[in-house]
């Protein structure tokens, strides 16, 4: 993948913002409730010892070299208060239900950094045993430093008293750290996504990488249909940001084809759910407002769906057409409530649609349709991986490729591409469908069509 740009991936980002709120209340409520009612409160009691060289650091003065010493020696005197000696001492003592290697788990005996004091903490769930376990193993350290050393050099400075409140009380702060991990997993699950994602972002990325031109772009919006359906914005919604871009990218059809009159236009995709059926169907509908004748012709003789958009009936269309007289195509054309538009349905799903459409009688009838009509757009079916758009292109002045933002993969895209130069189609350029641009420029009477075909 090219390097990542700062800005994209922060845009891209928004597309997350909802699961960055699931996980941060997920994971603070799951801490919460873990905090409250299933984590055991711990509590612990902390105690001192100071280690002196001389007998009695009560009647004689100390000296810089023993308190030198003593330091030295506070290492050595921790492991011998975590000694098996002790704690089987201090389990004896207290009565205690554990084992040495499990009290130890229990304790922190360390020195204290620069110093020749000792300190040991007991954790527990009962805070007054852990002050009891604290205190106790002072006593035997004490008694079995004596023992060793033959010296009373160990005092307890500080008795330990039974805690108030849990060591473990960390609520807050597992809080924080919980939503620091949200954000962070979330954040690298959409990094990962993002840099791994081969879809097409933006005109550059076809452009450049794809090498077609841009002929339009058709952004994402939420303007509703009032009538004839909630596809044909183009008559519904003259007026819409998404409209302007269909008349747009009809301007721009039109300049494509200079020395000779553009008469008809395949419209396909590299996948279903692109929206090309979408992009044929106002398209023709933008040509009938110029004043144009315009036939739109369901070919995707799989999935053709333009009868549903235009609510006619589709018992009769052009696989019954191709498979019978051509003389009676006028039974087969249906007029539409739009002024200028006709339209033939895919008719009854054959099992032979790419014969059909590579068929003599098909080469005719493109010719006949377009004698007829000023323009005649081919509502085809997605190239991946089936041969009857390919067929239809090598018969049609143009074919536009839609690409659905976000969704089309630069691989799909150079297969579709491929697959049509191969038969030596002309393609006018690519429609980049459902552009989500939050910009000034775009205003808010945008068209949702939703993942058509």
């Amino acid at each position: 993948m090219e390097e990542i740009n700062i800005k994209d991936f922060f845009n891209y980002l928004k597309r997350y913002i909802v699961l960055f709120i699931i996980a941060i209340v997920a994971i603070v409520v799951g801490v919460f409730v873990y905090d409250k009612f299933f984590k055991k409160p711990i509590y612990q009691a902390h105690t001192t010892v100071v280690i002196a060289k001389s007998d009695s650091i009560e009647g004689n003065a100390v000296s810089l070299n023993d308190i030198n010493a003593s330091q030295k020696l506070a290492t050595t005197y921790s492991e011998i208060a975590k000694s098996e000696l002790v704690l089987n001492q201090v389990i004896e003592n207290l009565g205690l239900h554990f084992t040495p290697k499990e009290l130890s788990k229990s304790l922190t005996i360390k020195p204290v950094d620069d110093t020749a004091i000792l300190s040991i903490s007991a954790k527990n769930l009962n805070p007054r045993l852990a002050a009891q376990i604290a205190n106790e193993i002072a006593t035997v350290f004490a008694k079995q430093v004596t023992d060793i050393y033959k010296i009373e050099n160990v005092k307890q400075l500080s008795v330990a008293v039974a805690p108030e409140s849990p060591a473990n009380d960390t609520l807050m702060r597992d809080l924080v750290l919980g939503v620091v991990i949200a954000i962070v997993a979330v954040a690298g699950f959409a990094f990962l996504r993002y840099y791994l994602d081969d879809t097409l972002k933006d005109n550059d990325d076809i452009e450049k990488m794809i090498g077609l031109p841009v002929t339009g772009s058709i952004v994402k919006g939420n303007v509703k249909s009032k009538r004839l359906g909630n596809e044909l914005i183009v008559e519904s919604s003259p007026k819409a940001v998404v409209s302007e871009n269909i008349k747009s990218l009809r301007t721009n059809l039109q300049f494509t084809s200079i020395d000779k009159e553009l008469e008809t236009i395949l419209v396909t995709s590299s996948n279903a759910a692109e929206g090309k059926s979408f992009v044929s169907s106002n398209l023709a509908i933008s040509f009938a407002q110029a004043d144009k004748r315009v036939l739109l012709v369901d070919c995707d003789l799989r999935k053709g769906r333009l009868h549903r958009v235009f609510g006619i009936p589709n018992t009769e269309g052009l696989s019954n057409l191709l498979a019978s007289d051509l003389r009676k195509l006028g039974s087969y054309v249906h007029a539409t409530k739009i002024k200028n538009l006709d339209l033939i349905t895919c008719g009854t799903y054959p099992p032979n649609p790419s014969e059909l459409l590579a068929s003599q009688k098909n080469k005719r009838l493109v010719k006949i349709l377009s004698d007829h009509y000023d323009i005649v757009i081919f509502d085809g079916a997605p190239v991946g991986g089936l041969t009857d758009s390919v067929i239809l292109s090598s018969l049609v002045d143009e074919t536009l490729i839609v690409v659905k933002e976000g969704s089309t993969a630069r691989n799909e895209l150079l297969a579709a591409k491929d697959a049509l130069d191969k038969v030596g189609s002309r393609v006018a350029g690519i429609v980049f469908n459902m552009v989500n641009r939050k910009s000034t420029k775009y205003y808010s009477n945008y068209y949702y069509y939703g993942d058509s075909k």
